[in-house]
């Protein structure tokens, strides 16, 4: 199935959030929006077949929001973020709901969880 909805997320500044979403999370910009020079962005990302907005907006969104990935392996999303140095977060932990998740927070301080289904 293919994904239905897309989460957005408040970031303040491009400049200092691509990086962190595009070289530490493995992201790539689909497009991009700019009303004019100096006007805030808006932008699609994809990873993974998974896609999210960015807005520089503020009356969009609030900067705190939360997305919920579910990714085939969450143990190597860990080693994949960890080696490229951007996303600092504890390894991957089992839950008592039967998933095993990580939590990385961006620039914003938006989070960003990733789960895997554990087989009971």
């Amino acid at each position: 199935m293919s994904q239905t909805v897309i989460p957005q997320l408040r970031i303040t500044s491009a400049r200092d959030s691509l990086p962190f979403y595009l070289q530490g999370l493995g992201f790539v910009i689909d497009w991009q929006h700019q009303f004019e020079p100096g006007s805030p962005l808006f932008l699609q990302l994809t990873r993974a077949c998974q896609t999210i907005f960015l807005t520089e907006h503020t009356g969009d969104c609030q900067v705190g929001g939360a997305v919920y990935f579910i990714v085939p392996d969450v143990d190597d999303c860990y080693r994949d973020f960890t080696a490229r140095g951007f996303a600092k977060t504890a390894p991957p932990a089992d839950t008592s709901w039967g998933s095993r998740e990580m939590v990385i927070v961006d620039p914003d301080g938006n989070r960003l969880r990733f789960a895997t289904h554990v087989a009971a």
